[in-house]
């Protein structure tokens, strides 16, 4: 035999050892049943920006002769912001004056004229027409009045309109101009005229983040959200969703809804721009029995998990028919709801739920039993899956039988569960589910009832307490086919490796491998 043939059989024998160490060690880890806090959040990230930002203008033309603020002050409503060139309202201001003090000296003259005019009138000294332009004069010096003081009073507002005053407290967030930029006034230039400043309010700021349309039925106005940002890493701020925006964005083929999460900023701490990771609270239980997840069996499986845990299947299933029934024993209570009662994507368990009452069952091919909605028969199931399986169309009525079906598993949860593939989108529903717990040092099935879960561990809502410890074994179908691969090794090489046989070690030496005659 050559080297390169020996030393394949070494490694070989060497697999097959190592095999027999792992058989050799535990198949479960036993963890003790604990109260934890659950929260179960969507993610999304997005950025702060304020929740209301004002472009601050004037309504003055002219060279900024005077600025108050810079960028990041905080002011409050009417703070001087900054002044422009006052000359040419203020002379326009003094002639506005000047003509009112004209216009009323007029209209004394014309009211003079008038009572003459009618002292005359009333003599027949003066024609009727000469009354009447008299009248008209003094109406003429009236309107002139008028009219010179709602120019005084324009002139006034643009006197005014030099100082710029802030039209809201907040923050300048941006300056656009400096002493001697000369700007131009909206209400004279068509462009819109010239923006100073850009101020908000950063009392309380928002984000715009985009939930993924897969979690957007779990999050709803009035959630708890806990947002992030790298400036303050250990430092969370809490805010509340504020509403979900009715269109969709679609990036990279992924369809998003935008989602307003309004936060509390009173020391300013948060500014616009910041990048933040938000975690939206769509279910929370405070102080409540659970275990991990990889504790959880389903009929599927439970099976096999007897087996590695060296139990007989069939007593095994006794077992948790007569559990069946007797009542559940609720958890030890204590729960604090801080939420709602629907989860973000995690493995939730929905399989094995025992049967309604009512309606027939049927045994599928994997040995689970499940209800039926009310008047259908197994007979029907059947011949619904077989006129499927051939490629036939289904008739009105099977097609209302196979919609009832469908809405039925989806609201159970399926067949899935862990160890049995198939897991669902959790949703908080109390679901069933199968345990294995040490009791008199022996692992015993035990039913549980299961409510919501993080990716790690689900609440208990009954069947356990705080005394019980749970086993935590690896998936049953992966130690079911590394023992069937052992076997057929085993069956195949008669032990050994084709060709080879083993020849016993004396004391002190290592096992050799010969060539067969």
């Amino acid at each position: 035999m050559n080297t390169s043939t020996r030393a394949a059989a070494y490694l070989l024998l060497a697999g097959v050892a190592a095999c027999s160490k792992t058989q050799s060690a535990p198949m479960y880890e036993a963890i003790p049943v604990e109260r934890r806090t659950l929260v179960v959040s969507a993610s999304a990230s997005g950025a702060i920006e304020p929740v209301l930002t004002v472009d601050v203008k004037s309504k003055a033309s002219g060279e900024i002769i005077e600025m108050q603020v810079q960028t990041g002050d905080d002011v409050k409503a009417g703070q001087l912001l900054a002044a422009i060139d006052p000359r040419i309202p203020r002379n326009s201001l003094a002639q506005a004056q000047a003509n009112l003090a004209v216009a009323e000296a007029q209209l004394a003259n014309a009211k003079a004229q008038l009572d003459r005019a009618d002292t005359l009138y009333k003599t027949q000294a003066i024609t009727e027409t000469e009354y009447e332009n008299a009248k008209l004069g003094y109406a003429n010096a009236n309107a002139a009045v008028i009219r010179a003081r709602t120019d005084l009073e324009n002139a006034r507002d643009r006197m005014t309109d030099t100082r710029i005053r802030a039209p809201l407290a907040g923050t300048i967030i941006a300056k656009n101009v400096e002493l001697g930029t000369v700007i131009s006034s909206p209400t004279t230039d068509v462009g819109g005229g010239t923006i100073l400043f850009k101020m908000a309010n950063l009392d309380t700021v928002q984000i715009r983040t985009l939930v993924d349309e897969t979690d957007i039925g779990k999050v709803q106005p009035g959630l708890v959200a806990t947002i992030t940002v790298d400036a303050y890493p250990s430092r969370p701020f809490e805010g509340t969703v504020l509403k979900i925006e009715p269109q969709a964005t679609v990036q990279q083929n992924v369809t998003m809804f935008p989602v307003l999460v309004r936060i509390a900023n009173p020391n300013h701490l948060l500014k616009p721009g910041m990048n933040t990771e938000v975690e939206i609270h769509v279910g929370r239980r405070e102080n409540v029995i659970a275990v991990p997840n990889a504790a959880l069996r389903t009929q599927r499986d439970v099976a096999s998990a007897a087996q590695v845990l060296g139990l007989d299947p069939q007593q095994v299933q006794q077992q948790l028919a007569a559990a069946q029934q007797q009542p559940a024993t609720p958890a030890p209570t204590g729960a604090s709801l801080g939420g709602t009662r629907a989860p973000r994507d995690s493995a939730a368990g929905t399989a094995a739920a025992p049967p309604a009452a009512g309606g027939n069952t049927m045994t599928t091919p994997d040995g689970r039993t499940i209800q039926l909605p009310a008047g259908v028969t197994e007979a029907q199931v059947l011949a619904i899956r077989q006129k499927r399986m051939s490629g036939q169309d289904l008739t009105p009525a099977e097609q209302a039988i196979q919609r009832q079906l469908m809405s039925q598993f989806q609201t159970r949860g399926g067949a899935g569960g862990p160890g049995g593939g198939g897991l669902r989108r959790a949703t908080g529903e109390v679901t069933s589910y199968i345990v294995f717990v040490l009791r008199n040092g022996t692992p015993t099935p035990l039913q549980i009832r299961t409510g919501l879960t993080d990716l790690d561990y689900i609440e208990v809502v009954s069947g356990l307490t705080e005394q019980d410890t749970v086993l935590v074994m690896p998936s049953a179908s992966l130690l079911n086919a590394q023992r069937d691969m052992r076997e057929r090794m085993r069956n195949v090489t008669g032990g050994g490796l084709p060709g080879l046989q083993q020849q016993q070690p004396t004391t002190g030496q290592r096992p050799q491998a010969q060539t067969r005659p």
